[in-house]
């Protein structure tokens, strides 16, 4: 293993005002492969606006326009971090598109999809 050397260490990241972190486990436990772009850029947006607790409540207008998502882009992203498990959202009211997102604990290895792909190319390949 090579010396560990900081290239410049006048300039070390520190915590000071406000509090965001990525959780390693993202590429450890093979979530960044199983995310599109849209899903990483929204999840890296939660995690730098979050608090100390993961909870974040800009409006959706505003991070779509800091992301260049559309709507529907956003939609879907948010709703694929909820299903990975990897954030939690609690709208305002049941007509609201805005609310409260909660990064959640990675806790868990990120789902398999390779045998929904292959069935689905089989698929595919059978109709064609």
């Amino acid at each position: 293993m090579p010396n560990y050397h900081v290239p410049q260490p006048a300039r070390v990241r520190k915590i000071e005002h406000s509090f965001a972190w990525i959780d390693h486990r993202l590429l450890r436990a093979g979530y960044l492969p199983v995310m599109g772009q849209p899903e990483q850029a929204l999840y890296l947006f939660l995690a730098l606006a979050a608090d100390r607790n993961g909870v974040s409540f800009y409006r959706r207008e505003k991070i779509c326009a800091a992301l260049g998502l559309d709507d529907h882009q956003f939609q879907l992203a948010r709703d694929r971090l909820v299903d990975l498990g990897l954030i939690a959202f609690q709208p305002y009211t049941v007509l609201s598109p805005n609310g409260f997102y909660q990064l959640l604990p990675i806790d868990r290895p990120a789902p398999d999809f390779s045998g929904q792909l292959a069935a689905a190319l089989n698929l595919t390949l059978k109709t064609v």
